[in-house]
């Protein structure tokens, strides 16, 4: 019976707690709940070498936990999901739309949309007058995921 004792010590149990809730990390996104099993290590480890409270265990496992998701959690997640250096704001390339020229992919008939591909993807598209598929046309603004155009104005021909 004196092997149960060895299963029954304070480091013993903190350490499996950290190991469930280290594997349980694999079943919960947001990488929370694994400081708080680093923070079950810290209080075994700590266990090894004092012999505390229940109640000073869980306020060391606590604070441990909360401190290293605090300090770590950004940096521990970069190193695991990637760094993003840059964001593309869609506020500032509004200007960006303007005056590039598309192709109408799906006829446009006011007051429905049609489409237009830009950067080899497709994107509602409206105008003030009837376009057919196929003609090349003007960007004027974007309007939510919607780009208001007008034809194209050709040289040489009177419209």
């Amino acid at each position: 019976m004196d092997w149960i004792k060895e299963f029954l010590k304070p480091e013993f149990i903190w350490a499996v707690i950290g190991l469930i809730l280290f594997l349980l990390e694999f079943a919960l996104p947001g990488l929370i709940v694994f400081f708080f099993g680093i923070g079950a290590w810290v209080v075994a480890g700590v266990c090894l070498f004092a012999d505390i409270s229940l109640n000073v265990q869980l306020v060391i496992f606590l604070v441990s936990s909360v401190l290293l998701l605090l300090a770590l959690r950004k940096w521990i997640r970069g190193i695991f999901v990637g760094h993003v250096y840059s964001r593309q704001n869609a506020a500032e390339d509004i200007e960006e739309y303007g005056g590039h020229k598309v192709l109408v992919k799906n006829a446009i008939i006011p007051p429905q949309t049609g489409s237009v591909e830009l950067n080899g993807v497709d994107w509602k598209a409206q105008a003030d007058c009837q376009i057919p598929s196929g003609q090349m046309v003007e960007i004027i603004r974007r309007d939510n995921l919607t780009l208001i155009v007008k034809p194209l104005k050709m040289e040489g021909v009177a419209q």
